[in-house]
């Protein structure tokens, strides 16, 4: 699968490494890249970004017909509060941002660190929770979960971010 990275921080370097090392075409995006190209070229995109930066990425590329997984939670700057909450998630305001495309959440339970420690804890696997109101978008993050050593979690519609992210 190709596989563009948009965040090359922590969470998107750790996510490139792991989905490379499973066999994908993976490579991470800064804001400095050609954001339009790399989603172009991309069968799945994955938005390893600060909640905040989503507006941005938004409106510099054409996300119709794409795979996009939602990696963040949308803390406050100073990590006191959630910027969404209640009756919405980031990934539900992501999804409207991006009509057109199939958006997921999953991956955002996963601390940076444990990309480059095997996605274990001790002999544990870690779990990630996918949702996403497309079956088949959810199947394909569950199935991506799984090669990268996670146990996927099916987490239902997309709606269903709002208890994930917090």
């Amino acid at each position: 699968m190709k596989i563009a990275v948009i965040g090359n921080g922590n969470v998107g370097s750790g996510l490139t490494a792991v989905l490379a090392k499973a066999g994908h075409d993976v490579a991470a995006y800064g804001k400095e890249d050609d954001l339009a190209s790399a989603v172009a070229a991309a069968d799945t995109v994955i938005l390893a970004t600060p909640y905040g930066a989503a507006k941005d990425v938004a409106g510099q590329a054409d996300f119709t017909g794409k795979l996009v997984i939602d990696v963040s939670n949308p803390v406050t700057d100073d990590f006191s509060g959630l910027q969404v909450a209640g009756n919405s998630s980031a990934a539900e305001e992501i999804a409207a941002m991006l009509p057109g495309a199939s958006v997921a959440k999953a991956f955002n339970t996963i601390f940076a660190q444990h990309y480059g420690t095997g996605l274990t804890i001790g002999d544990q696997p870690l779990q990630t929770f996918v949702a996403a109101d497309d079956n088949a978008a959810r199947d394909k993050v569950k199935a991506l979960a799984s090669e990268i050593g996670l146990v996927p979690v099916d987490a239902g519609p997309l709606k269903n971010a709002r208890y994930l992210e917090p």
